[in-house]
């Protein structure tokens, strides 16, 4: 038996339509939505020094506000991504989006500093249709495309990422921080439409199996699968500093001497799109088996980001190039894991991204709460040394671990 033949046995058994070519129009509308999806856990980082001064919250701590937002996101993806491997995946997105739009509606009406918090959590709870989505997307992918199919999709989710600090800085200046959230609102809904009327529903019989056991079965893999293992990881460290960047940038742009508007703050995200276009071609190369290269590459090109990055306060043009090095390079890692970490079992594909984005979570909320920490007791220079050590640890980590990480 081929293993083209087996994986479309495991892809029936599982429930999932038969691989074949994911049309182009699919594989767009399934890379917009997570891209809209996904930029609601980001919208506050550009507007954090404006949330501090409306809601009373302290410089020290306004990171809070992001890293409440990914354990919402983590707890989302430990206990509601795998449920597409147990329900129809297109009904779970479509109700997720439904969700997605009441959570920023009620941030933008928010009025006081514990709503404003409670909202956020519950953001990142629903925006993790971006990981069912990609999960669904892998999932119709043949082998032969899964790489570039995920990498189109995780290329449009990290393209999410940075232009939402565009999106929210410029709608923020223009009407304001609320106006970011209610227009998230519409635009979800109407996504929610758009995927009702283009996705396949999932219609071969589910596995028989109880939701304590297959969140149970989550932490089995983590046990049993080495890559699975290593590469989560990985995001764990890759992702702390994404956010020790992203998430604390903003104060030292927003004061003196550069004294940036929120457009001006989000704008930078335009510049980190770029570095995550260029990585596009990661997927390609984990489908032609250079996957274990394409990470090494990418981690080294993490550290070497933040020496020009240390000196955004003399230079926005060093934070250009660093932030450029840096978003190429998470995005080249990011996609190579996912493809990897979805060809280990077919049969589980939501419950491996969800268990895998779990750790991307942890490291994106460690990253968040640790930089503007660092950067309240020491400045721009000591974050910059933070996310260096986080960007060392994950190159370490993937010299360590050797045939851990070429799946």
């Amino acid at each position: 038996m081929t293993d083209r033949t087996e994986t479309t046995r495991v892809a029936e058994a599982a429930g999932q339509p038969q691989a074949r070519a994911l049309p182009r129009r699919t594989t767009l509308l399934f890379a917009l939505s997570g891209a809209v999806a996904v930029s609601n856990v980001y919208f506050a980082q550009p507007l954090l020094a404006t949330l501090s001064h409306d809601f009373g919250i302290g410089e020290a701590t306004v990171g809070a506000l992001v890293t409440l937002t990914q354990i919402g996101y983590g707890l989302g993806l430990f206990l509601v991504v795998p449920l597409g491997d147990l329900l129809d995946r297109k009904r779970l997105i479509t109700v997720q989006f439904v969700l997605l739009a009441l959570s920023t509606t009620a941030v933008g009406l928010s009025g006081t500093a514990p709503l404003l918090m409670i909202g956020m959590a519950l953001i990142g709870f629903s925006a993790v249709v971006t990981q069912s989505l990609v999960a669904f997307a892998a999932s119709l992918a043949g082998p032969d495309a899964r790489g570039r199919v995920v990498g189109l999709v995780t290329g449009g989710v990290v393209v999410g990422i940075l232009l939402a600090r565009t999106a929210s800085g410029l709608l923020a200046d223009l009407v304001s921080w609320r106006a970011v959230y209610l227009a998230s609102a519409v635009v979800s809904l109407v996504l929610t439409l758009a995927l009702h009327h283009e996705l396949p529903r999932t219609t071969a019989p589910r596995p028989a199996i109880r939701y304590r056991r297959l969140l149970g079965s989550t932490l089995a893999l983590f046990v049993r699968e080495p890559v699975f293992r290593v590469r989560a990881l990985l995001a764990l460290l890759v992702f702390a500093a994404f956010s020790t960047l992203w998430s604390c940038v903003a104060l030292p742009l927003s004061e003196p001497p550069l004294s940036l508007t929120h457009t001006g703050i989000g704008a930078f995200g335009l510049v980190g799109a770029a570095g995550a276009l260029a990585a596009a071609p990661a997927g390609r190369l984990h489908d032609r088996g250079f996957a274990r290269r394409t990470t090494g590459t990418a981690l080294a090109i993490l550290v070497l980001s933040w020496l020009p990055l240390a000196f955004t306060r003399h230079s926005l043009w060093a934070l250009a190039a660093g932030a450029i090095l840096l978003d190429l390079a998470v995005q080249a890692v990011h996609v190579t894991s996912q493809s990897l970490i979805h060809g280990l079992r077919a049969d589980a594909g939501s419950r491996l991204i969800g268990g895998y984005m779990v750790f991307y979570s942890a490291g994106s909320a460690a990253g968040a709460l640790a930089s503007t920490t660092v950067y309240a007791a020491a400045g721009w220079g000591a974050v910059c040394l933070l996310g260096a050590a986080f960007s060392a640890a994950a190159l370490a980590l993937w010299a360590a671990t050797g045939n851990g990480t070429r799946g």
